[in-house]
């Protein structure tokens, strides 16, 4: 490494530390290129391990243990009800935290990854200006942006206030307090699964949503188990109905609705706000390269290049899914192409898991897209009353699908609801990846008893 009086030379720079941006510098490294990674926050790993998938997974953990204690009622054991202590949640969350922040400290030292923290700006299409840290200036050879995303905030809501009542998936997840009441606005991934834990915590948690249904990407007949249980968990679940105004009382937020299914209080403790998530694609002086952006995302081909032939993009800035696993391999393929090999992100599949209790995945098309694109499938499905293992760990709130070309019986996709199939997708997405056939899952010998074993027992009703 060349150093300056305030500027470094890199062969390789990446510009974020999460997933994806770790990943690529991971790769690159071992493929020999020199690497640098500037991260704003200074430790590695990005939204996903300071404050998103790990400790929102983790809280997710200790809520699915509090609903275990209270199920075994059903198979004539009880518990007392649960002692919450805040303060030895929040120590574990830390503690899950720092030991995989160190894990990949001590990974990038192996591999000899430059480490610099600050945020980088883009100069012109060689060289970026560092703000916050002890390097000002680094000059590079190619870059990769790798930058994530953040919280949509309430933008058509009129507010002359900021309020610590008012949460977003990052505070929400620091559970500084647990309020009694909680309004959750948004029906997707992050507001059910965060849902969840509050109430499971103790909170009354109330979701309100634009659409007419919950988790409006997934197939009705997979939402529909969670819908159920949520429907007893969650103090009122409000479809077709949003938020028009706040207003800070002494008692708390209270809330202006519309919408013919708007919630009976009208007071909250605390609000969160879990509307979507927009690319970090601003502020990073883009216009001084040849980087072409549009409706916020920056524009790459097959290769993960951008306009600018010595820039790179990957993860949520490029686009949806905005999912760490995606990221992750888009990393490992732009090394490569860095690197001179002749690869490309051709992936037919990239997996979705919603964490919740029942979790809900699912790869390949979706029945709803597959009726929305004119598509003729063939579908599949067994629901878990049927399956031996469902029935004796008293979690038949589960079904398993598979949808099929109906004349090659090729899988097009699979989707699932129940306790943990996010840890059972990715037999589906082998089976999309490869082009198998029903008879290759049917023949497939799954072991008994399990809950993978719906997956064969669906693919043999194809034959």
């Amino acid at each position: 490494m060349v150093v300056g009086e305030f500027s470094q030379e890199t062969d390789l720079l990446v510009i974020g530390g999460g997933p994806g941006g770790y990943s690529a510098a991971f790769k690159a490294a071992k493929l020999g290129i020199q690497t640098t990674i500037i991260e704003e926050r200074g430790p590695l790993g990005g939204v996903c391990l300071h404050c998103g998938c790990i400790p929102s997974k983790t809280l997710l953990s200790i809520s699915e243990i509090i609903s275990m204690a209270d199920h075994a009622k059903d198979f004539g054991i009880e518990f007392k009800p649960p002692k919450i202590d805040l303060d030895g949640v929040r120590s574990w969350q830390s503690g899950v935290v720092s030991k995989l922040s160190k894990g990949l400290d001590s990974v990038a030292k192996q591999l000899k990854i430059e480490r610099v923290k600050g945020r980088a700006t883009f100069e012109n299409s060689k060289s970026v200006n560092i703000a916050g840290g002890d390097v000002t200036r680094i000059k590079f050879r190619r870059a990769i942006i790798a930058t994530g995303s953040s919280p949509i905030g309430l933008k058509d809501i009129k507010m002359d206030f900021e309020s610590p009542r008012i949460l977003d998936s990052t505070s929400a997840l620091a559970l500084k307090e647990l309020p009694k009441t909680l309004l959750v606005l948004g029906g997707g991934y992050i507001g059910l699964e965060l849902g969840q834990v509050y109430a499971s915590l103790g909170a009354e948690v109330t979701v309100v949503e634009m659409l007419d249904t919950l988790l409006p990407g997934a197939d009705a007949d997979l939402v529909k188990p969670l819908a159920k249980r949520l429907g007893k968990l969650f103090k009122e679940i409000c479809l077709k109905t949003r938020v028009t105004g706040f207003k800070e009382t002494a008692k708390g937020l209270e809330v202006k609705f519309e919408g013919d299914q708007a919630p009976k209080r009208k007071t909250y403790d605390r609000v969160l706000v879990s509307v979507g998530r927009k690319p970090n694609t601003g502020n990073l002086g883009l216009e001084n390269t040849k980087v072409r952006v549009e409706r916020g995302l920056i524009q790459v081909d097959d290769q993960l290049r951008t306009d600018d032939p010595k820039i790179f993009a990957i993860g949520d800035v490029i686009g949806n899914p905005m999912l760490a696993h995606k990221a992750v391999h888009e990393g490992h393929v732009c090394a490569e192409v860095i690197a001179g090999h002749k690869v490309a992100f051709d992936r037919r599949t990239i997996p979705a898991v919603i964490f919740t209790d029942p979790e809900i995945a699912w790869c390949g098309i979706t029945e709803q897209e597959a009726k929305a694109q004119g598509i003729k499938v063939a579908v599949k499905k067994m629901q878990w009353v049927a399956s031996g293992r469902a029935v004796a760990i008293g979690r038949t709130d589960g079904l398993t699908k598979i949808l099929f070309d109906p004349e090659t019986q090729r899988v097009l996709g699979v989707g699932m609801t129940g306790v943990h199939v996010g840890e059972m997708i990715a037999e589906g997405c082998l089976a999309v990846e490869m082009g198998a056939v029903a008879t290759d899952l049917a023949e497939t010998v799954h072991p008994h008893p399990t809950l993978s074993e719906t997956i064969g027992d669906v693919a043999d009703m194809m034959l």
